[in-house]
């Protein structure tokens, strides 16, 4: 890159009389620029309007490339300008800055037509225009900050838009371009509205001081930008406004074109093929060299090197690094270090009595207190503690649930003396270090789980406290990944989903994997991709191109920013779908500007413990504290072990029930092990089979160096944590604990230099201390490949410890706990049907509502001394359809004040003009809330109609009389109605409450069960992802059909089916429909042969034949077998078999099972027996005195 030199920026001149007359316009006389920017440094052509992959599905250039290619094409500085955002900001000065590119920050503004509040526009006209701005210094970052936090929170209509307005007031310190097509000058001359691009000009540059507005010009090759290009001459010549050459760069290469004309079928959900879809016309929107741009821009070379002049007055530089803390309110005379002391040493002294800590081992504590407080006082850390204690003081004060600890937090003693944690960290042998490194400092990431009820209401409080201006949520974007990418472009190309499909799936699920990783590792697909025909080459190169670029903006699950001044003041304010305001920067970019996040995670898991608790308390008297369970509880440990973990935090997957099983945990340290365990490194490698042989004695356990086996002693030799690899560099090379932390950081990124480096000082360390080397050496070797599989044992503490809480409420207080839990998960179908399962495995029986027992949620039903013979939980009025929370309020406080309803006159007439419909009433009757009458559901609703119709006589049932209820018009008993039968009720049961209750189609099939059905929905739902399973028949009802067409103009069906352990929607294709229409009934059972597959999306399950049961009997089975007693023949035994036989005589055997002195023997039928095997016939046998079980052979 030559030196600097300096170029003075050039306008054209003209002398006044150019202008015609008719135009109106009065000339303006501007400075004489080149005197006026006299000795100003300049450099070279740069581009100033360039789109990143933050254009979300418009732009393709990433940033790292883009630096590059600047450098490449010997530019000194480059702008980013995307469409109304500055999304890229921070990690665009990191990295031009860290390349020696100067970084000029802009965006791409919408500009309203008219007031940015006025949400409409003008027949044939745009939504808004576009305008670039360009940051000059300090304050023109702040005015664009609040320009595009405006643009969000008052303009938005499209696109978030600023008008004239604000651009008036927002100003200073930032530069105005004229900007491509879209933009209002470019747009007016299209029109050939030349006078109003002559005042809109003036408009801006007067709005701009005149010095600090351009007129673009581009080098592309549309006619319309031709025109434009030379009508923004004349104006320049006449208006005596510089030109300045850009190229609304949207990628990087010409070659890219292709890949971002795909990119813009994925925002617009097109394929290629399609006519009138958004496109660009030309492939010249890419990143050129000054050489193309001048060649591309004859007779405006002097705006190419205006760029130059452009770049020189743009000098903003963002300030990295500098934290800011909110202020913590502090008692007069004692600085932040002194209260975070005082309250920790309060703290821990008040830990140490509760738990019962004896005075010899306190010691430890206190050392441990010191060295963390003195190493948080040292990095100016104490008010970030400060912080969160507060908030989670407020929430235990507030009776809100918060978490026993997540992620490294947990190792911090300082952490669990304030209350943040609740995990002794010395107890369970956790590491500060792991948290907070005093040699390499970083924000310390204390992430808080809250009640997922009290969430809110805590990051409320934060609001209040350091003001609602201050506190934000944080943005977060999703990416294109690797299977996602092929699937998106594949769509676009109008490959079929089958095809992509196939491709998707041969790339290993691995998080993070690239497409080039997969190509390397899979080799299919590096045959398709080298190999293949043209159009899955093509495929694959397009996906590579656009792999990994950002896809949408979301909020972060939890993140939280608390600023020490109004956020707008450092960066912009971005408003999502759901009108939630959050952070225009993501996470790691706001930790870069010193901004302070906090995590505040809703888990559903502790508000169901709360619940579970409050109902103890309630129906028990046990006031329950969690903080002090025996974590040594039998009864806990053997659920575990037995895999009874439904309802378990973090054990209730199928796979982690496997796992259980397997390992049968007996302390609280293996509930430890097992989360640690259950991950796909572990689970890929001989670790977990390596833990079960050493737990259980099978083999010996090898600890290298015997001063290991305190840290290797727990996980049975198997280096399970980070902290054990952490503790064995201590122990063997003499290794600080922050050195320590520096090699499991080395490990998790797996660089070779990095590794060398630690391998030299881990050997050369264990040989000082007196070490083998050769056995050093074999540590490391264990360190490195284990230590990458490695769990962070502070997180795993910290959840274990809520895992065992759930599993101690399942194991001995199992009708409340599932209580909650039902309550919890009230809306989801899918859970609430497992959760009724698991109830009634466990023996609790789950009741239709009652109008006189239910509440809004399940509840207990009220139980006596020997409620744990017939335990019962009640459905709430909330999850019956039509009923609203206000009618719910109503009925129960209708008969909290008055007493429980008699029946349904009694109900009606109470109940009368508070809103309690005719059809609330219907759902009521058809859910089984009026059960307790002993009527009928049907005869209640023939009830229900005549006293409907008569509305006189309802009304009179209203009046109070002299005899009060006694006065009250009965209705005649009716004879005349239609009783429902069983499956109408559970038809119009399910309709009502979305839910079988007191019943359910499949349950006269329970005997045939293992016959009808392979599998269940629950295990096809737990598929581990990327498992396939094929040829699995499912005994199900169908619950809803969706028939559609296909491309090929076929019709297919969406259909979804239910058992009685969950529902799964499935995909019937168009020859399996036609060949099983007939079959396709709403709530009828059938038996459906399906292909289920788990991948990142989900499960996919796709319906191969659809039988009748009796239609499946006929066709699978060989014979009917009857076991019956010796004992048990006789003529009347005989009679009966004869009689039923003739009435159903078939093509299939009977095989009769004759058991005699417990001794098996097999008989078949001979030929003229031969029967149907259909439900009625099956059942006709199981009714014949003798017959013990009925059975069907395959």
């Amino acid at each position: 890159m030559g030196g600097d030199i300096y170029i003075p920026m050039i306008i054209p001149t003209c002398p006044k009389n150019i202008f015609p007359m008719s135009l109106g316009i009065a000339y303006s006389t501007y400075p004489n620029t080149k005197e006026n920017q006299k000795g100003t440094k300049v450099g070279r052509f740069c581009h100033l309007h360039v789109h990143t992959e933050y254009s979300l599905l418009d732009g393709a250039i990433r940033l790292n490339d883009l630096i590059e290619a600047s450098k490449a094409h010997e530019m000194e500085a480059v702008a980013i300008t995307d469409h109304g955002n500055i999304f890229a900001a921070v990690d665009f000065f990191r990295i031009a800055s860290s390349k020696g590119i100067k970084p000029i920050l802009g965006c791409e503004m919408y500009v309203a037509p008219e007031s940015r509040h006025i949400k409409q526009s003008q027949p044939g006209e745009p939504h808004s225009f576009h305008l670039v701005l360009l940051v000059m210094d300090e304050q023109g970052y702040k005015n664009l900050c609040r320009l595009i936090t405006l643009s969000h929170k008052e303009g938005f209509y499209y696109n978030p838009r600023v008008d004239m307005e604000l651009l008036r007031e927002l100003n200073s310190g930032l530069i105005a371009m004229s900007a491509c097509l879209k933009g209002k000058i470019p747009h007016l001359i299209l029109q050939d509205r030349l006078k109003d691009a002559f005042s809109e000009t003036e408009k801006l540059a007067q709005i701009f001081d005149k010095e600090r507005f351009f007129l673009e010009v581009m080098a592309n090759s549309m006619v319309e930008q031709q025109i434009v290009n030379n009508g923004l001459r004349e104006i320049s010549e006449r208006l005596g406004i510089p030109l300045v050459a850009t190229n609304d760069c949207h990628y990087l290469n010409k070659e890219d074109a292709e890949a971002h004309d795909v990119l813009l079928c994925i925002q617009t959900g097109n394929k290629l093929e399609d006519q009138n879809r958004l496109k660009f016309s030309t492939d010249d929107f890419y990143f050129k060299s000054e050489k193309v741009m001048k060649e591309q821009l004859p007779g405006f070379e002097d705006s190419v090197e205006n760029t130059a002049f452009v770049q020189a007055k743009c000098n903003y530089e963002m300030k990295l690094g500098e934290y800011k803390f909110p202020a913590v309110s502090l008692p007069e005379g004692l600085t932040v270090d002194e209260i975070l002391e005082k309250s920790a040493r309060e703290g821990l002294e008040n830990k140490l009595k509760s738990k019962g800590i004896a005075d010899a081992d306190q010691a430890e504590y206190w050392d441990r207190l010191e060295y963390e407080l003195k190493v948080i006082k040292e990095v100016g850390f104490a008010g970030y503690f400060l912080i969160v204690s507060d908030f989670i003081d407020y929430a235990k004060n507030k009776n809100i649930p918060v978490g026993p600890g997540r992620g490294s937090a947990a190792g911090s003693l300082v952490a669990y003396a304030l209350g943040i944690t609740t995990v002794d960290p010395i107890k369970y042998g956790l590491i500060f270090e792991r948290f907070l490194n005093p040699h390499r400092i970083s924000m310390p990431d204390i992430d808080i789980d809250f009640c997922i009820n009290g969430r809110d209401e805590v990051i409320g409080y934060v609001s209040q406290k350091y003001g609602e201006d201050c506190v934000s949520q944080i943005i977060t974007f999703g990416t294109m990944k690797a299977r996602a990418v092929i699937r998106d472009v594949a769509r676009c190309l109008g490959i079929e989903n089958k095809v992509a499909d196939r491709i998707a799936k041969l790339i290993p699920p691995r998080p993070k994997i690239t497409l080039d990783e997969a190509i390397s590792e899979e080799p299919e697909l590096k045959r398709l991709w080298e190999q293949g025909d043209e159009r899955i080459k093509k495929l694959i190169r397009i996906s590579k191109s656009l792999e990994g670029l950002s896809r949408h903006p979301s909020t972060h699950a939890s993140g939280v920013v608390i600023g020490d001044r109004p956020l707008v003041e450092y960066l912009p304010l971005y408003v999502g779908q759901k009108n939630e305001i959050m952070t225009h920067f993501p996470m790691e970019a706001l930790e870069k500007i010193g901004l302070i996040k906090f995590d505040f995670l809703g888990v559903k898991t502790l508000t169901v413990i709360r619940k579970a608790v409050e109902l103890i308390e309630k129906t028990r008297g046990i006031k329950l504290d969690l903080e002090l369970l025996d974590l040594t509880d039998e009864a806990t440990f053997d659920l575990c072990a037995d895999g009874r973990t439904t309802g378990v935090f973090q054990l209730e997957s199928m796979g982690m029930k496997r796992l259980l099983k397997r390992l049968k945990p007996k302390r609280f340290e293996d509930l430890i092990a097992i989360l640690a365990l259950y991950r796909p490194g572990p689970l890929g490698s001989n670790m977990v089979d390596e833990f079960i042989e050493g737990k259980n004695g099978k083999k010996e356990i090898d600890y290298i160096f015997p001063e290991l086996k305190p840290v290797l002693e727990e996980t049975y030799g198997v280096m399970l944590y980070q902290e054990q690899a952490m503790k064995i560099a201590q122990i063997v090379a003499d290794y600080s604990m922050a050195e320590a932390d520096e090699l499991r950081k080395a490990i998790g990124k797996k660089k070779e230099d990095i590794m060398a480096r630690q391998k030299q000082r881990f050997i050369e360390g264990a040989v000082r201390k007196g070490k083998d080397k050769a056995k050093a050496e074999h540590l490391f070797e264990l360190i490195s490949k284990f230590g990458g599989y490695g769990f962070n044992k502070s997180h795993s503490t910290a959840y274990a410890m809520v895992a065992f809480q759930t599993a101690y409420l399942k194991a001995h207080f199992p009708l409340e706990f599932m209580t909650a839990l039902l309550s919890l998960d009230m809306g989801s179908r899918d859970k609430t049907i497992k959760n009724i399962l698991e109830s009634k495995t466990m023996g609790i029986q789950v009741l239709p509502p009652d109008i006189n027992e239910s509440y809004s949620d399940f509840t207990i039903v009220p139980f006596s001394e020997n409620y744990s013979f017939s335990p019962k939980i009640r459905f709430g009025l909330g999850a019956v359809k039509n009923v609203g929370l206000k009618a719910v309020e109503a009925i129960i406080r209708e008969r909290e004040e008055h007493g429980p309803f008699i029946d349904l006159e009694d109900f009606l007439r109470r109940m009368s003009g508070q809103k309690i419909t005719k059809r609330v009433t219907e759902c009521l009757i058809e859910a089984g809330a009026f059960d307790f009458t002993g009527k009928s559901r049907a005869y209640l609703m023939s009830q229900l109609e005549k006293l409907t119709h008569n509305k006189s006589a309802l009304k009179d049932m209203g009046r109070p009389t002299l005899f009060g209820a006694l006065a009250i018009p009965r209705i005649k008993e009716d004879s005349t109605y239609s009783e429902w039968s069983k499956e109408e009720t559970l038809k119009r049961e399910k309709e009502a409450i979305g839910f079988y209750v007191t019943g359910h189609p499949l349950d006269e099939y329970e005997e045939l069960r293992s016959f009808l059905s392979s599998t269940t929905v629950q295990d096809l739902i737990g598929l581990e992802e990327d498992q396939r399973l094929e040829n699995q028949y499912l005994l199900c009802v169908i619950t809803d059909i969706k028939v559609k067409k296909t491309k090929k103009g076929e019709k297919m069906a969406i259909i979804q089916i239910e058992d009685m352990t969950g529902s799964l929607e499935t995909l019937v294709f168009p020859d399996v429909l036609k060949t099983y229409y007939e079959n396709l009934t709403l709530e009828k059972p059938v038996v459906i042969n399906l292909t289920v597959e788990s991948n990142e999306e989900g499960i996919r399950a796709t319906g191969n034949a659809i039988y009748t049961i009796e239609g499946y009997l006929n066709s699978a089975s060989r014979a009917l077998l009857l076991e019956i007693r010796l004992d048990s023949i006789n003529d009347t035994f005989l009679n009966d078999l004869e009689k039923i036989i003739k009435i159903y005589r078939g093509d299939k055997n009977i095989i009769f099972k004759v058991t005699e002195d417990g001794q098996n023997t097999l008989l078949q039928a001979g030929e003229e027996f031969r029967i149907k095997i259909n439900p009625v016939s099956i059942k006709e046998f199981r009714s014949i005195n003798g017959i013990e079980s009925v059975g069907v052979l395959v």
